[in-house]
C-alpha cells in the first residue's frame, strides 16, 4: 500500500513572543495491495449536516477511491477489483446501513455511493458495528475501515467500544473528519483510529478537499510499504528547534538549529504500520502574527512514494496593538481626459495651517487582563536654551484585553499637529527647520478591585 498517510501538526494555535510549541510528524505505510489483498469498508456519513456540496464532494472522492483501487489491482478492463481485494460501503445517519457487502463490482459500489442522500442524526457506533460485521471469519485479507464523518455523535451507543473491539481483531481504522461544518470532535477521531492516531487521522478543512483526500489515500494504498525513508523538516527562520524526542521507529538527528532529519529503514512492509516523530520549537525571530511553521519538508524512499505534508501556522503574539485614531478620510478627485488644470473644492478643514504631523507609538508594559488603562501624552517643544513650550496633550482609554496573563500593550499612531508658526527653533524661517520636542507619558489602571475599609458598627 505504500505511504497511506502523512501529517504535520502543532500542539497549539498560538504562543507568546519567545514561546515554545511541539511539532508532530506522522507517517503510515502498508504492504502492496496486489500481493497482500485487503478488505476495505468505506464508512460514509450521510447525516443532515452533509447536505449540499459536502455530500457531493464526498461521493466524488469515494467513487475515485474505488476506481483507483480497481486500476491498481488490474480490474479496469473487467470492471472488477482484482487481486483478491474487495470493497464494501456502509453509510450512516440515525442508523447505519450495509449498502453493499464486500464485493468486487466497481459499478455496484459506485451506484451505492451515488444513491446516498443526507438527513438525520449521527450514529457512529452503529456504523462501526455494521462495518465490523462485514469482515468474514478466517479471511487472511488485511482488514481496513475508512471512517468519514463531519460531526459528533448524536445518536446510538458509545463508538469507542466498537472501534476498540475492531482494532483488537486486527482491523486498521483510518478516521477522516470534515471540519468545515464546525462540529467535528477531533479527540473522538483520535480514540477510534489505529495507533499512533496522528498517523491515521486526517482533518479536511473544507469539503472541496475531500475528493483529493480520498484520491491520495487510494493512491498510497495501492503501493508497497516504504523502505529507506529519509525525511528532512526545516522550520521557518523565526523559529529554532530546541529538542528532538527519540522516535519509536527509526532515528532522528538535529542537522542544525532549524532542521531535523528522520530516517526509517522500513515501514509497513509486512503489515500496516504508523510512525511518529515529535520535536520542540521556540520562537526566536522578529516575526509576529500568523506565521507558517514550515520552511521546507523533503521526503524520499526507495519505492518513490510521493508524500506531501501540510503547512501548519501558529499565531505569535508579541504584544497587543491598539490604534486609537483612524486615518483621515481621503477626498476623491477625478481628472478627466485631456484636462490640463483642475479646480476642486475639498470642503472645510479645521485648524488648517502649514506644519507637520508627529506620530508616536508607546508600549505599556505588563498590563493585566480585564483592566482598562488611562493613558496621557504631553508634548512640548524646546528652544535652543532648553525652554519648553506646550504643544498639546492627549488622553485616551486603552481597552481591557482578555489574554490569560499580563501582556505588553502597544499603542500606535498617536498624532499631534505641529503648525510651523509655532516653531521656536530659531534656526530659520522656512518649513524645513530642525525642531526639537519631548513627550511625557502617564499611564495607570482605570479598573481595580480596591475598596475602602469601613468601620464596623
Amino acid at each position: 500500500m505504500g505511504i497511506t498517510y502523512s501529517n504535520k501538526e502543532v500542539n497549539t494555535d498560538s504562543i507568546s513572543c519567545g514561546g515554545s510549541f511541539m511539532v508532530t510528524m506522522s507517517l503510515t505505510a502498508a504492504p502492496d495491495i496486489v500481493s497482500n489483498p485487503a478488505d476495505i469498508v468505506l464508512i460514509l456519513d450521510r447525516s443532515g449536516s452533509m447536505a449540499g456540496s459536502p455530500l457531493a464532494n464526498m461521493k466524488n472522492g469515494a467513487r475515485k477511491f474505488i476506481d483507483i483501487i480497481a486500476e491498481a489491482t488490474g480490474g479496469t478492463q473487467t470492471g472488477q477489483i482484482g487481486g483478491g481485494s474487495r470493497i464494501a460501503v456502509v453509510s450512516f445517519a440515525d442508523t447505519a446501513v450495509q449498502d453493499t457487502q464486500l464485493i468486487t463490482s466497481v459499478a455496484d459500489l459506485k451506484t451505492a455511493v451515488t444513491s446516498l442522500t443526507a438527513g438525520g442524526d449521527t450514529n457512529h457506533a452503529d456504523a462501526f458495528e455494521k462495518a465490523l460485521q462485514l469482515f468474514p471469519a478466517g479471511s487472511t485479507n488485511q482488514k481496513v475501515m475508512v471512517m468519514f464523518t463531519d460531526g459528533v455523535t448524536t445518536a446510538g451507543g458509545n463508538p469507542n467500544t466498537v472501534a476498540t473491539a475492531a482494532k483488537a481483531q486486527g482491523v486498521v481504522i483510518y478516521a477522516i473528519g470534515l471540519d468545515g461544518n464546525g462540529g467535528i470532535d477531533e479527540d473522538a477521531l483520535d480514540d477510534w483510529a489505529s495507533d499512533p492516531s496522528s498517523a491515521y487521522v486526517v482533518i479536511a478543512p473544507s469539503d472541496t478537499e475531500l475528493e483529493d483526500l480520498f484520491e491520495d489515500l487510494a493512491n498510497n494504498i495501492t503501493k508497497t510499504g516504504a523502505t529507506n525513508i529519509v525525511l528532512r523538516d526545516t522550520v521557518a527562520p523565526c523559529f529554532r528547534i530546541t529538542s528532538v524526542m527519540n522516535p519509536l521507529t527509526g532515528t532522528a538527528t538535529m542537522i542544525n538549529s532549524n532542521t531535523v532529519e528522520w530516517r526509517i529503514p522500513a515501514l509497513g512492509v509486512s503489515g500496516s504500520e504508523g510512525a511518529e516523530l515529535q520535536f520542540n520549537v521556540q520562537h526566536v525571530g522578529q516575526c509576529t502574527g500568523t506565521v507558517p511553521v514550515n520552511e521546507s519538508v523533503s521526503y524520499t524512499d526507495t519505492e518513490g512514494n510521493i508524500v506531501v505534508f501540510p503547512s501548519p501556522e501558529i499565531d505569535v503574539n508579541c504584544g497587543i496593538d491598539v490604534i486609537p485614531e483612524s486615518c483621515p478620510i481621503p477626498v476623491e478627485i477625478t481628472a478627466e481626459g485631456c484636462t490640463d488644470t483642475i479646480e476642486f473644492d475639498a470642503g472645510e478643514l479645521a485648524l488648517e495651517s502649514l506644519g507637520r504631523i508627529l506620530q508616536l507609538d508607546v508600549t505599556v508594559q505588563n498590563v493585566c487582563p480585564n483592566k482598562r488603562v488611562a493613558l496621557a501624552v504631553i508634548l512640548n517643544e524646546t528652544d535652543p536654551e532648553g525652554n519648553e513650550y506646550r504643544r498639546g496633550m492627549k488622553t485616551m482609554t486603552i481597552p481591557a484585553h482578555t489574554e490569560t496573563s499580563c501582556r505588553d500593550v502597544t499603542v500606535r499612531c498617536i498624532k499631534f499637529v505641529l503648525p510651523e508658526d509655532l516653531d521656536v527653533s530659531g534656526t530659520g524661517t522656512g518649513m524645513c527647520n530642525r525642531r526639537t520636542f519631548n513627550a511625557k507619558f502617564i499611564a495607570h489602571y482605570v479598573d481595580s478591585d480596591f475598596e475602602c475599609c469601613t468601620a464596623e458598627t
